[in-house]
């Protein structure tokens, strides 16, 4: 995904999987993000769009929309219990092959955390060490984007002093060239990163932005909590909040509340902002 100016930023949404493109023309957009069926559930992947993954491959590129898929938050490749990390990879395989089938543009997947009830910090190192091993051992076919996450003591990519930890033992990884960067702006906030220079943290960390989920966030700062809003429905500084999608200069999708008429709202308040 490469880098635009704010007025050809593309501004899309999360969406349904049935009819995805047709959830890109409702909301007047090159790019939806979609889930393969449960977010929640250890079940493979599935296609629900009419004629399967060629027939949404085809009717995606004729339209000119891009596809985004968002792996199960069931995923954590990070954990130290083998009954959800083996699993977890295994999962990850399954999306990152059908989203090369879609011709989807990225693979998103939360950073994930480690189980310890302390702050042991060798327990910390082997969920950092955990991320290079899935990296090497998966099969990338398009991008890999890690994204920030908003809560958990001992979350992998919640702070900033972990992102920069995770990404060094990524980094290390062989085929760590195909793994981005998702920054999240509610997930950024309620993590307790200052949004007014996250972009440039960020970057100096993974030397790189590859998508942005624009997200307002119904609790304060620093709070842990996952809870999106409709963009100036939330608690983030609307100028700080625009400034991270100005700055990241990346693709954008929104994952807030309802349906197509919230989304258009919510695309046309940070166009009008941008």
């Amino acid at each position: 995904m490469t880098s635009s100016t704010p007025t050809q930023l593309a501004i899309g949404a999360h969406v349904d999987q049935t009819d995805p493109v047709g959830e890109a023309l409702a909301r007047g957009t090159s790019i939806v993000q979609m889930f393969l069926g449960s977010p929640q559930s250890y079940k493979g992947p599935v296609v629900e769009y009419a004629g399967g993954a060629e027939a949404l491959r085809a009717a995606a590129e004729e339209a000119g929309v891009d596809l985004v898929v968002h792996a199960p938050y069931i995923v954590n490749v990070a954990t130290t219990n083998n009954r959800v990390r083996i699993p977890s990879r295994k999962l990850l395989q399954q999306h990152m092959d059908v989203a090369a089938e879609i011709g989807a543009k990225g693979l998103v997947v939360h950073g994930g955390h480690v189980d310890n009830k302390s702050d042991d910090p060798a327990v910390l190192e082997k969920g950092f060490d955990n991320w290079r091993k899935a990296v090497e051992a998966t099969d990338i076919k398009v991008p890999l984007l890690i994204e920030n996450t908003a809560g958990g003591d001992h979350a992998m990519a919640r702070q900033l002093d972990r992102i920069a930890r995770l990404w060094d033992a990524v980094s290390a990884a062989e085929g760590s060239e195909a793994v981005g960067f998702c920054l999240d702006t509610c997930h950024a906030w309620a993590g307790g990163i200052h949004l007014g220079d996250a972009v440039e943290q960020i970057r100096a960390i993974t030397g790189r932005i590859d998508l942005v989920h624009a997200n307002d966030s119904r609790d304060g700062f620093d709070s842990g909590a996952d809870r999106h809003a409709n963009f100036g429905a939330g608690q983030l500084p609307p100028d700080e909040f625009v400034a991270v999608v100005r700055e990241a200069g990346a693709p954008v999708v929104c994952e807030t509340p309802g349906g197509a008429t919230e989304h258009l709202a919510d695309i046309a308040w940070l166009r009008e902002h941008l």
